[in-house]
C-alpha cells in the first residue's frame, strides 16, 4: 500500500484508518485514490477485524480533489475533468464490483462486514465529504467546514453520494445544498442528519466508541450491518426473512453463549474468532 493511507491496528480488533497528505488537507490525487482503495480491499481481507475507525491526518479530514493533479474542462468526481487518465477518466466502468473506482473510495466503506466509524474535522468537501458518508457512523467537529462541492464546478456529485445520502437528510435540503454548494458546519451537518454526533474531539469519542462496538459478538455485528446495508432496497418480507436468517446464524453458538456469560458476570468478553 502507498503512504496516503495508514493503518494501525490497535486492540480487540480495532482498525485505526487515516488518509494522510498532510500537507494538502489530504486531498484526492491518483495515489490517495489508490491508496484509499487498497485499503478498503485490506481490511475486507483482514481476520479478527471488529472495528474500523477512519479519520485525517493534520488539518482536515479530506478537502476533496486536488486540482493541481486534476485540470481541464468536464469529468466527475468532485471538481475537474483530468487532462490524462485518471480515476475519474473512465466513469462507466465498474472496476471495484458495481462501483468505479472514484465511487469506491466513499462506497467500499459500507462493503466492509464490520461498523466504520468516521471521525472528520477541518473540512469535508466534495469527494471528501462523500468518502465521510461512506461510514456507519460519523464524529465531526461543530466547527468542520462541509460542502457538496461538485456545482460549483458545473458537475454533479458521483463519488456515491446518492445511495450513500439516501435516508439520512431530507430530499429538499440534499437538493437545495447539491445545487448551490453551500458551505455549512458540523453542527449543522448533524443537525440535518449527514454526522452522527458533534464532538469536539472527533477522532478520540470515535476510538471511544469502537472500543464499545469490539467489545460485541463479531458475528452479530457483521449481520446487523448486512441488514442495515439491505434496508434500502429490500421489500418488508425479505428483510423479515433476513432478520430470521441472520438470527439463525448466531443463535446459540459458542460466542453468542460467551456473550450473554460476560453480560452476566460483569466481564470482558473472549470471543473465538
Amino acid at each position: 500500500m502507498n503512504d496516503r493511507v495508514l493503518i494501525t491496528m490497535l486492540e480487540d480488533g480495532i482498525a485505526d484508518v487515516r488518509l494522510n497528505r498532510t500537507d494538502k488537507m489530504n486531498a484526492l490525487d491518483p495515489a490517495m485514490f489508490a491508496g484509499i482503495a487498497e485499503a478498503i480491499d485490506k481490511l475486507k481481507a483482514m481476520k479478527g477485524l471488529r472495528v474500523v475507525v477512519l479519520s485525517g491526518e493534520g488539518r482536515a479530514f479530506c478537502a476533496g480533489l486536488d486540482l493541481s493533479n486534476f485540470t481541464g474542462g468536464g469529468g466527475g468526481s468532485g471538481e475537474k475533468k483530468p487532462e490524462k487518465a485518471s480515476p475519474t477518466s473512465n466513469l462507466d466502468g465498474r472496476s471495484h464490483g458495481i462501483a468505479n473506482l472514484a465511487q469506491y473510495v466513499a462506497w467500499g466503506w459500507r462493503e466492509l462486514n464490520v461498523p466504520v466509524i468516521a471521525a472528520a474535522h477541518g473540512v469535508a468537501f466534495g469527494g471528501g465529504f462523500q468518502i465521510l458518508s461512506g461510514a456507519d457512523i460519523r464524529f465531526i467537529h461543530p466547527e468542520t467546514r462541509c460542502a457538496i462541492m461538485e456545482m460549483k464546478w458545473g458537475l454533479v456529485p458521483d463519488m456515491a453520494g446518492y445511495p450513500l445520502w439516501r435516508g439520512n437528510v431530507r430530499d429538499d435540503v440534499l437538493r437545495e445544498l447539491t445545487y448551490t454548494n453551500r458551505e455549512f458546519r458540523g453542527t449543522e451537518a448533524q443537525a440535518l442528519g449527514f454526522a452522527t454526533h458533534v464532538s469536539e474531539n472527533p477522532l478520540e469519542d470515535a476510538l471511544a466508541l469502537a472500543r464499545v462496538m469490539a467489545a460485541k459478538h463479531p458475528a452479530a455485528m457483521q449481520g446487523a450491518k448486512r441488514l442495515f446495508n439491505a434496508m434500502q432496497d429490500a421489500t418488508d418480507a425479505e428483510l423479515l426473512q433476513m432478520e430470521s436468517d441472520e438470527q439463525n446464524k448466531v443463535m446459540r453458538t459458542p460466542n453468542q453463549m460467551e456473550a450473554v456469560m460476560s453480560e452476566m458476570q460483569k466481564r470482558k468478553p473472549v470471543f473465538a474468532e
